[in-house]
C-alpha cells in the first residue's frame, strides 16, 4: 500500500467513476483500475462496487476511505511542516459531538484571531470518531460526554489510546423540542411523557454502539426513532414531527434561533461534557484560548 494508491481511492470516491478519476490524475485509466485492484487485493477487501453509472465505496470502502482521509492529510501535514518555507496554513481543529456551545467558542476564537490567511476546522461527528481524530492528532481537541451509563467503558477506551478527558460541566438532562410542542409549558418531562413523540438520536455509524451514543437514556424504550446525522437536520424533525432529543439544555439563540426550547428532564443521570486531548502533545496557545472561551460561555449562559 502506498500514499499515492489511497490518493486515487479518494479521487474515485469523490468523483464515482474510475474513467473520471483517471483524467483527473492525469494517468491511463487501467493503470488507475490496476492499482485499485491491486490495492483491494492486499487489504483482502472489495473496496469499490461497480454498476453501469461508474463505481461506488462498499460498507469495507467507506471505512477503509475515512482511515485513508486520515493518512494522506497526516502527510500533507509533514509536508507542510518539513518542506515548505511557509507555514502550515491550518492553526486550530477541534472535533466534537452536536452542542451549540462548541460552535459558538469556535466562533469567538475565529474572530480573535483576526489575520489575513488561516485554516480552522471544526466536525461535529460520531463519538467513535471524535476520539479517532485527538488519536491522530488530527484536531487538537475533542468535546464529548460521560454519563453513569457508559462513562467505564469510554474511559478505557481513552486509557488505552492515551487520551486524557478534562471535565468542563455536569448537566442535568433536558429535551429539545419545538416551541409548538404541547410538552411546552410544563417545568418538567418525563421519560413516560415522551413516548408520544418521535425520538431523535444522532447516527454513529458501524460503532452504533449504546455507550457511544451523544444521548442519556439511550436504552429507555421509544417506539418512535428517528436518526439522524446532522444538528440541522435534527432540528427540523423537532419543528415539521414533533419529535424531541435529549441533551444538556444548552442553546443558541444566535446559531438555532428561538424555534427551539429546552425542558428539564426528571432523570438521576447526569452529563459530565468535558474535552480530551492525547498525553503526548502539549496542548498550544490556540487550542488553550479556545478552551478559555468555552468556559466563558457556559460561565455566561450557566449565570
Amino acid at each position: 500500500m502506498t500514499l499515492q494508491q489511497l490518493k486515487y481511492m479518494i479521487t474515485i470516491a469523490e468523483t464515482g467513476s474510475i474513467t473520471t478519476a483517471a483524467q483527473r490524475l492525469f494517468i491511463a485509466q487501467p493503470s488507475l483500475s490496476k492499482s485499485v485492484a491491486e490495492l483491494e487485493k492486499e487489504m483482502g477487501i472489495t473496496i469499490f462496487n461497480r454498476s453501469n453509472r461508474g463505481v461506488y465505496l462498499s460498507e469495507d470502502g467507506m471505512k477503509f476511505l475515512s482511515y485513508a482521509r486520515q493518512v494522506v492529510e497526516q502527510a500533507e501535514l509533514l509536508e507542510n511542516e518539513y518542506k515548505s518555507t511557509a507555514p502550515p496554513r491550518r492553526a486550530f481543529a477541534v472535533s466534537a459531538q452536536h452542542y451549540a456551545f462548541v460552535v459558538n467558542a469556535f466562533v469567538e476564537l475565529v474572530r480573535e484571531y483576526g489575520r489575513d490567511k488561516y485554516e480552522f476546522s471544526l466536525r461535529e461527528l460520531k463519538t467513535a470518531e471524535i476520539i479517532e481524530d485527538v488519536r491522530t492528532h488530527r484536531s487538537d481537541i475533542g468535546v464529548l460526554f460521560l454519563s453513569s451509563f457508559n462513562r467505564e467503558v469510554i474511559r478505557h477506551i481513552l486509557q488505552n489510546e492515551e487520551i486524557r478527558f478534562e471535565p468542563l460541566f455536569t448537566a442535568k438532562p433536558h429535551v429539545f423540542v419545538s416551541r409548538s410542542n404541547p410538552l411546552v409549558g410544563r417545568s418538567s418531562v418525563t421519560l413516560g411523557d415522551l413516548k408520544a413523540f418521535p425520538r431523535l438520536t444522532y447516527d454513529q455509524g458501524v460503532k452504533n454502539s449504546f455507550y457511544f451514543a451523544e444521548e442519556l437514556h439511550i436504552t429507555a424504550e421509544s417506539p418512535k426513532n428517528i436518526v439522524v446525522s446532522d444538528r440541522a437536520t435534527l432540528f427540523n424533525f423537532l419543528i415539521g414531527l414533533d419529535g424531541y432529543t435529549i441533551s444538556s439544555g444548552i442553546l443558541s439563540s444566535d446559531l438555532n434561533g428561538s424555534n427551539i426550547v429546552s425542558i428539564p428532564l426528571e432523570s438521576s443521570e447526569e452529563m459530565e461534557i468535558g474535552y480530551i486531548t492525547t498525553a503526548d502533545r502539549p496542548m498550544n496557545e490556540l487550542t488553550e484560548r479556545y478552551l478559555e472561551h468555552l468556559k466563558e460561555y457556559i460561565a455566561n449562559y450557566s449565570s
